[in-house]
């Protein structure tokens, strides 16, 4: 049998605190690319895996949907965890969304929510993401000529927008947000609710009893939003369960605003750091598509999911057993110099852009078109006011392996 790759530059994937340094995780991974990558990875406190840093394999994984499963292993988490969360899953008593599961019912429970996030429901909320941004970029005015765009302007925009679109009364956001903090920032000490496993299932506990007492008043009272879509759904004319329609409305809830928050704190920082750029971008608004587009590629906010082999397999030939899992770095393909020429340049105008931000194949991200026009709604109405903007600090990074980016942004600016 072959022998097993095991770089060490792979186990910064496993280290929280090594996404807080951009350019050291990126050495890694650059190096990875180069020299191993496909490589075995196996730290204490974590089930080993495959580390995979190339963008073909990637893509190659996801479309084998049937051969690399999300189940039982979605996201990398620590054994403990890992072991309360797959047996409350198994119990029926945990959170299962759409990315523990596979088809036919991933496909099933998919399309419960994806009319919401087609084309046409996209143009009929473009006007109120175009209202939100405008109110947004008011409030930097107003709260200027300093903040932390990060947590003051990039968390809530897109907060209002999808808890918006759920129906959930505004009193609630601010929960909402802390939950979600708590949820992704789990491996930061500024967001977790404290350092045991058991911390994170008392936040999804916290989530499930709101969402419980919000499905139960869906179905009594339907309403025309998301929420109430999710509350009354129904597969082979059967209703969901409360377990179900919680999972569902976490992932929306949670994920539907977190991952555009980096999305857009990221990509202001991006701009920041290219002031070129940002100076095309105001002399050519019709650059913002492929601006947006090359922000989300840049920043990732969403920087790994994993898969676990169905049967005996190989990728780049190396031979990959049943039953080990494979961790898909899409930090890492975005950045593949085979795919992206000069990766590490900020270019408004790159075209084509494959990234793999959205993920790829039957798991692609349900709200990518949602999260694209979010962010070019903030930055078209951002943009064209900007007088003067410059870093008033260092940004900070969230310490995560999952969901994640900039969580400190301080800026000096003047806005028109």
């Amino acid at each position: 049998m072959t022998a097993r790759i095991m770089d060490q530059a792979a186990r910064l994937l496993a280290d929280p605190q090594a996404y807080t340094d951009e350019q050291g995780l990126h050495r890694a991974l650059t190096h990875l690319r180069s020299h191993a990558p496909v490589s075995w990875v196996d730290v204490e406190g974590y089930r080993p895996f495959w580390a995979i840093t190339k963008h073909a394999d990637i893509m190659d994984i996801e479309r084998r949907n049937d051969l690399f499963t999300n189940d039982p292993r979605p996201i990398l988490v620590a054994d403990e965890l890992d072991d309360k969360l797959r047996a409350d899953r198994e119990a029926g008593i945990g959170l299962s969304t759409l990315i523990h599961m596979d088809d036919p019912h991933h496909r099933d429970m998919r399309k419960i929510g994806a009319d919401w996030f087609r084309p046409k429901a996209m143009r009929a909320l473009k006007a109120r993401c175009d209202e939100l941004a405008k109110m947004y970029v008011d409030q930097m005015i107003e709260r200027g000529p300093e903040l932390d765009f990060a947590q003051e302007i990039a968390v809530n925009y897109p907060l209002y927008v999808i808890l918006s679109l759920l129906g959930l009364p505004e009193t609630d956001f601010p929960r909402m947000l802390k939950l979600t903090q708590e949820l992704f920032g789990g491996d930061d000490t500024e967001f977790q609710r404290d350092i045991t496993p058991d911390a994170m299932l008392a936040v999804l506990l916290d989530f499930f009893n709101y969402f419980a007492a919000l499905t139960a008043s869906r179905r009594a009272n339907p309403t025309e939003d998301l929420a109430s879509a999710i509350a009354n759904a129904t597969i082979d004319g059967q209703p969901l369960s409360d377990m179900d329609t919680a999972s569902y409305y976490v992932i929306v809830a949670s994920a539907g605003h977190d991952t555009t928050s980096a999305g857009i704190a990221g990509g202001l920082l991006e701009l920041l750091r290219n002031p070129e750029e940002l100076a095309r971008l105001q002399q050519d608004p019709g650059l913002m598509g492929t601006a947006v587009e090359e922000m989300i590629r840049c920043t990732v906010p969403v920087k790994e999911f994993m898969r676990t082999a169905q049967a005996d397999t190989e990728v780049r030939g190396v031979p990959i057993a049943k039953g080990e899992s494979v961790l898909l770095s899409y930090l890492s393909g975005n950045r593949d110099e085979e795919v992206f020429a000069d990766p590490f340049r900020f270019d408004i105008s790159r075209d084509p852009n494959r990234h793999l931000s959205f993920g790829y194949g039957v798991h692609f991200c349900l709200g990518a078109a949602l999260a694209r026009m979010e962010i070019n709604s903030f930055f078209s109405e951002l943009i064209p006011r900007i007088e003067t903007i410059e870093l008033a600090g260092d940004p900070e990074r969230v310490a995560t392996t999952f969901v994640g980016g900039i969580k400190h942004l301080p800026i000096r600016y003047s806005l028109r």
